[in-house]
């Protein structure tokens, strides 16, 4: 069974997902990493040349490619939830961990972060990040069997708590 990450930017996926590959001796597999690996270039330039659409079919090979495979740690784009088929493969082989955080958690963590290109014209950081936030967050609730609130755990709490949440998984082939 593989242990699928989704949430917001910020939330902490990376993170824990490293920790747990590690305590559980699981390869990481960090989709947005992969794609970037890939293409030879940032999202933000596979964006600007070809657009959020050419993105996401990257996004959506690679989520149907790493649900074929067995004891991984998957670390999803935020995004994952925008393409309809992404989840339900991922959940055919996996417990879906749904990571979550305030915007105002989400902001603090990743403000700096310029690899990523704006999801919405003419809205603050602020303004964006809350936005989306909101338009995603009942298919991310739709998608996860279970959801932590990660704004004040630290990774290693994060991962403890998806450790002792792995026994209420669904059985394998069970959404």
């Amino acid at each position: 069974m593989n242990i699928v990450l989704i949430g917001y930017r910020g939330t902490g996926k990376s993170a824990v997902g490293r920790i747990l590959a590690e305590r559980l001796n699981k390869t990481y597999e960090g989709m947005d990493a992969n794609i970037v690996r890939g293409a030879g270039m940032p999202i933000a330039a596979i964006v600007e040349q070809s657009g959020w659409s050419t993105f996401r079919d990257m996004e959506t090979r690679q989520a149907m490619d790493l649900a074929r495979k067995d004891d991984q740690i998957i670390d999803t784009g935020g995004g994952i939830i925008e393409r309809p088929d992404n989840l339900p493969a991922l959940q055919k082989n996996g417990c879906i961990f749904w990571l979550k955080a305030s915007v105002e958690t989400i902001v603090a963590r990743i403000r700096g972060d310029d690899q990523r290109p704006a999801l919405t014209e003419g809205k603050t950081f602020v303004e964006e990040v809350a936005e989306v936030l909101q338009q995603r967050e009942a298919r991310y609730r739709a998608a996860a069997h279970h959801a932590i609130d990660t704004d004040a755990l630290t990774p290693q709490q994060v991962a403890d708590r998806i450790v002792s949440l792995l026994k209420s998984c669904p059985q394998r082939g069970v959404p």
